[in-house]
């Protein structure tokens, strides 16, 4: 019998407590259950992996096509789901409490808002607006009676969206801790040094890291990261065999890419239907 939303929420409350665990991020329903079948203990959404799966560029798709995404993850997995929930699909407070109310609704155990405008000019919200939409989706996630143990991730974008201010970035972190947030993310940061100042500066709140291809479990652990995220990398992965096997087709007409393919029993054998 699959577990409660509710007991997926606790669950994936209680992976932050201690510890530091990898929540890698599916971009459809085969990819998640697939993730659960190799032992992962929760899952993350990636706004970039399922706008590509739309024919899409990042940041794209629409909140109705976001929120069907998430109610099919959930559906599909026992395990508890983060949702990639962008900047709210809103600007001002009451606009992110409304999505996250609608976020709620889908089942997710926790969801992320980012303070990213998508203007290449005015890259961040500026900080107090990005503190208030933060209080507000904390708002919305405690007056709702269905969210339960739903948690609340507020990233700062800086260092992905060309403004890779260290110090603003730990006072935004700092900021939205103080508002509500339950988990702390700024992706893009890489060194040890960045890593170890954000842990510090919310320190006891756990901190995301999104993993480079650098790096490893153990050594985020041992700057004190309780959660490691790899955003679109897996479905960029995928989509990497796809184009190198389709290109070599197209290309060259030839076919030795298809024999690197995993089988299709072995695939069946993944979803037994």
């Amino acid at each position: 019998m699959s577990p409660t939303v509710q007991a997926r929420r606790a669950i994936f409350r209680a992976l932050h407590l201690e510890g530091c665990f990898v929540l890698p991020n599916p971009w459809d329903v085969g990819s998640a259950v697939m993730l659960q079948g190799l032992g992962f203990k929760a899952l993350a959404t990636t706004s970039s992996g399922h706008a590509w799966s739309l024919a899409l560029a990042d940041g794209s798709a629409s909140r109705a096509a976001l929120l069907e995404h998430l109610r099919a993850i959930v559906r599909a997995t026992d395990l508890p789901v983060n949702a990639d929930f962008e900047s709210g699909f809103a600007v001002d407070p009451a606009g992110v409490a409304e999505s996250v109310r609608m976020a709620i609704d889908t089942g997710v155990a926790g969801l992320s808002i980012e303070d990213s405008t998508g203007d290449s000019a005015e890259p961040l919200y500026p900080f107090s607006l990005a503190v208030e939409r933060v209080r507000a989706a904390r708002a919305a996630i405690d007056s709702s009676a269905q969210a339960g143990e739903v948690l609340l991730t507020a990233r700062s974008e800086g260092f992905i969206r060309g403004r890779p201010d260290l110090p603003e970035t730990l006072r935004r972190l700092t900021a939205f801790a103080e508002a509500g947030a339950d988990c702390l993310y700024a992706p893009g940061i890489r060194s040890r040094g960045e890593i170890e100042a954000v842990v510090a500066a919310v320190s006891p709140k756990p901190v995301n890291v999104l993993a480079g291809d650098s790096t490893t479990v153990a050594e985020l652990a041992a700057l004190g990261v309780r959660r490691i995220s790899v955003g679109g990398s897996l479905a960029r992965a995928a989509w990497t065999g796809f184009l190198d096997a389709a290109r070599e087709i197209a290309e060259r007409g030839t076919f030795t890419s298809l024999g690197r393919a995993v089988s299709g029993s072995e695939l069946n054998a993944k979803f037994p239907g």
